[in-house]
């Protein structure tokens, strides 16, 4: 069992720049896969980004490749998302999840409570 508490959202301008960060509880961390998604209203789960259990394994929606970076620490038992150049499209709440590289919401086993992130032109 892993729980997942999400922070860093918040209100910044198009070009801006935010950190979210994804702290889980357990001493299992380090075995977990994790991966971020993000829900806009009306629109579908997607994926935004994942790490392998070990952080040198990255992978990344298209729509973020290039602006978005995911990192882990696994001692302070945390996922980190640093979002550059935001635009008014990534405006969403943000979800960390454990346990998978998928792209597919369906194949993480836990979820965390989601954060909003909303950018303004």
């Amino acid at each position: 069992q892993v729980q997942l508490v999400e922070s860093g959202g918040g209100l910044v301008q198009a070009g801006g720049s935010l950190r979210l960060s994804c702290t889980a509880s357990g001493r299992t961390f380090s075995m977990y896969d994790m991966g971020w998604f993000r829900q806009a209203p009306g629109k579908e789960r997607e994926f935004v980004a994942a790490t392998g259990w070990s952080g040198r394994n990255t992978y990344y929606a298209d729509s973020v490749k290039g602006r978005f970076t995911i990192s882990r620490d696994n001692v302070k038992n945390t996922v980190y998302l640093q979002m550059n150049s935001l635009k008014p499209e990534d405006t969403a709440v943000y979800y960390c999840a454990a346990d998978s590289t998928s792209t597919t919401p369906g194949d993480y086993d836990y979820w965390g409570q989601g954060t909003q992130v909303t950018v303004s032109s």
